[in-house]
């Protein structure tokens, strides 16, 4: 018979998120900082007190139960208050104390999310604060995080959304001298297709298509990949783009210093599409201090770059 009293530690079940979230033991046991046959150990002592089995095992995958995806459902929110709870306890006193979770996007880590981090615990010197960087959509309670950055998902209805970061934002075309002088400069975005190109797969997707629009001319192109990058490896990118291995199309605001030095020419900017930059968000259930702070922090940065 099960036993149905609550487990002995939140851990075991922040361990069972923390498995799901990932796909697998060994992927979730990376994220806690533990070994994989302690979590497994976990996970195989809570399936034996609720007296079911909260994931499927093959030799190639883990995948959560109906038991396990009900359980999750429940956990996400409920630990995500627990947590709350805890940092506003910490946060009680007139110092912001406690710890900041944010789940973010590769893209945001180059030179939009550091600075303000940068200042955010200067700031708060009693603050603790974690990055999980994943370009995938996630559940960020369940995943126990305090807020997220993304852009352009759908969110839930009891999430907020502010933006932070330059409101908007554009798609750049660029290559190297050495390139372009082997190989020619592109007249059209047609073009592209006769030449190498450096590619982006997000994590389980396709490589990324290339969008271009002038006027009320739009066009999407899948360009021959020469060299294809993960999200993890976009700086590499850039560093192909320079060393010449191809045309690359990424983010302006990462290109615009190797523009400014001569390193990289950019490329057909009369079709470089724009599209709203990032947007921080949150559960409209609870903010717990620290978070409460970066807020104030963002709505600062943004009052002072519309003054600017």
């Amino acid at each position: 018979m099960a036993n149905n009293d609550a487990p002995d530690s939140l851990d075991d079940l922040r361990a069972f998120l923390a498995v799901l979230e990932a796909g697998g033991f060994r992927s979730g046991a990376r994220r806690l900082g533990l070994s994989p046959s302690t979590v497994s150990e976990t996970i195989g002592r809570l399936e034996g007190r609720l007296g079911v089995p909260l994931f499927n095992r093959t030799t190639r995958s883990v995948t959560p139960t109906e038991a396990g995806r009900i359980l999750a459902s429940r956990l996400g929110p409920l630990l995500a208050e627990v947590g709350a709870a805890v940092n506003e306890a910490a946060s009680s006193v007139a110092e912001v104390r406690g710890r900041l979770r944010l789940n973010v996007p590769g893209a945001v880590m180059v030179d939009i999310l550091p600075p303000l981090v940068d200042r955010y615990l200067e700031r708060h010197p009693a603050v603790e604060v974690e990055i999980v960087v994943e370009d995938r959509l996630v559940d960020m309670t369940a995943a126990g995080c305090d807020a997220g950055i993304r852009y352009g998902e759908h969110l839930g209805q009891d999430m907020i959304s502010v933006p932070i970061g330059p409101r908007k934002q554009e798609y750049a075309l660029a290559a190297s001298p050495a390139y372009l002088a082997r190989r020619g400069i592109p007249q059209h975005p047609r073009d592209l297709l006769a030449h190498d190109c450096i590619r982006l797969r997000f994590s389980g997707a396709a490589i990324s298509p290339w969008e271009f629009e002038r006027g009320g001319e739009a066009l999407t192109l899948d360009p021959p990949a020469r060299l294809v990058v993960g999200p993890a490896g976009s700086g590499a990118m850039v560093s192909h783009a320079l060393a010449g291995r191809g045309i690359l199309c990424t983010f302006r605001n990462w290109l615009d210093p190797h523009f400014e030095s001569g390193a990289l020419v950019p490329l057909l900017p009369d079709w470089w599409p724009r599209f709203d930059g990032p947007r921080l968000y949150f559960s409209s259930r609870f903010m717990p201090a620290t978070l409460r702070a970066f807020l104030d922090l963002v709505a600062q940065e943004r009052a002072s770059a519309d003054k600017r």
